[in-house]
């Protein structure tokens, strides 16, 4: 059996005044879209407009929204690698002996 190696991404937000948000997305642009919008939800915040995600501008508000209450308030992008097996489809082409 072969194994594919894909990537995962997870988010974790949280603070003492509401329940921790965990999703789990299959691109970095997704994980950091979901930050950004998660963090501006918690603000009270517009939503961005729908347009490319930049992550450092978006780390910069994660960590401005963290910033107000350090000792509660926490979030977190991580990447996983995940193998995943493969199962042999076809073998190797035999050639018949005569």
């Amino acid at each position: 059996m072969s194994f594919e190696v894909v990537s995962a991404y997870t988010l974790l937000v949280g603070d003492a005044d509401e329940p921790a948000t965990v999703s789990v997305h299959s691109t970095a642009d997704d994980a950091w879209r979901a930050l950004d919008r998660e963090v501006r939800r918690r603000c009270g915040m517009r939503p961005r407009p729908r347009r490319r995600t930049d992550a450092d501008a978006t780390t910069r508000l994660a960590n401005a929204w963290r910033a107000g209450d350090p000792e509660v308030r926490y979030w977190n992008v991580t990447v996983h690698r995940l193998p995943i097996p493969l199962p042999v489809i076809a073998r190797e082409a035999m050639v018949a002996g005569r």
